[in-house]
């Protein structure tokens, strides 16, 4: 890590993909600066070497903590995660997912910061036909959600062009792994897993063939500290450039978790992708990443994370 870098505030930085970074980020030597409201991140998340400021990131207060701490580098993670509920509440959505945002990317602007890495999302691309899409693809995001990270790239580019300020906009994939919520708007790996282990019924919305590139929390935090140690600046896809169906999540997870719950689908309407797939040839070239989880390696890590959380 370049010894320039010394000091990272991490929003959402009590959230499940955040507080992994933390995590990563102090044992590298970083002093870290988590900035969480704790609407949807968790207390037992947060890094007790961390410094912790709860504190909304529309906040205009949110100056002083950049006046105060001088950070280095900014990790941009807090955000209204929810796809559905930005379909409900376009309006909230677009207050916390690109307000919210502006505030933070002012803020780096106004205090001179090295560079700022943005957690995006395949949800800027939509429905797409040619797989696994790459960065260079058209976006047509099929939810408020993924316009407003769509429109949050957009001010980056801006900022930069304008000001020089230096960002990395990482496109993840589906994240799965440890620390993941399993309850309200999870992702499907975390619910089923719960579900399973707690003798629940997990539901496959639909027909379950939808697919979906899944992640490996691990990977995408070394794609993290690669895109703030390498001098690039743009768009990666952080993905492992397979499709996977859900129905095929679903009987591998009862495999490993030996449950005897039945296969149920219900049918609902939404906006979603049908498939979604991530190329990362350009992260690979350019920053050196590539994901060393595969799949049934995940699965099995995270099964784990949440028998030791439900049993002990």
């Amino acid at each position: 890590m370049p010894l320039s870098y010394k000091k990272a505030l991490v929003t959402g930085g009590a959230g499940f993909i955040g507080s992994h970074l933390v995590d990563r980020l102090i044992k590298e030597g970083h002093k870290v600066i988590v900035v969480d409201n704790l609407s949807t991140g968790q207390e037992e998340n947060l890094n007790p070497k961390a410094k912790f400021y709860k504190i909304d990131i529309r906040n205009s207060k949110l100056s002083r903590i950049f006046e105060k701490e001088k950070p280095d580098t900014v990790f941009h993670f807090a955000a209204q995660i929810s796809v559905k509920e930005s379909e409900k509440d376009p309006l909230n959505d677009a207050d916390i997912n690109i307000l919210g945002a502006l505030n933070v990317f002012e803020n780096c602007r106004k205090y001179k910061i090295k560079k700022i890495i943005f957690a995006s999302s395949a949800a800027v691309y939509g429905d797409v036909k040619i797989l696994p899409v790459k960065e260079d693809c058209s976006e047509e995001p099929s939810s408020p959600y993924g316009v407003a990270k769509l429109i949050s790239e957009k001010y980056l580019n801006y900022f930069y062009n304008a000001y020089g300020l230096p960002f990395a906009a990482l496109r993840f994939a589906n994240v799965y792994g440890p620390r993941q919520n399993s309850k309200g708007e999870a992702g499907v790996i975390a619910i089923f897993c719960d579900k399973m282990l707690s003798k629940g019924k997990p539901i496959i919305y639909g027909s379950g063939r939808q697919t979906r590139d899944f992640i490996f929390v691990d990977d995408v935090i070394e794609a993290n500290l690669l895109a703030l140690e390498k001098n690039k600046a743009g768009i990666f896809n952080v993905g492992t450039g397979e499709e996977t169906d859900i129905n095929t999540i679903f009987r591998k997870l009862k495999a490993l978790t030996d449950s005897g719950c039945r296969e149920i689908h219900e049918y609902i309407q939404s906006a979603e992708p049908k498939r979604s797939c991530l190329n990362f040839q350009k992260a690979e070239k350019e920053l050196g990443w590539q994901p060393r989880y595969s799949l049934d390696k995940g699965l099995k890590e995270t099964i784990k994370w949440f028998k030791d959380k439900k049993f002990n």
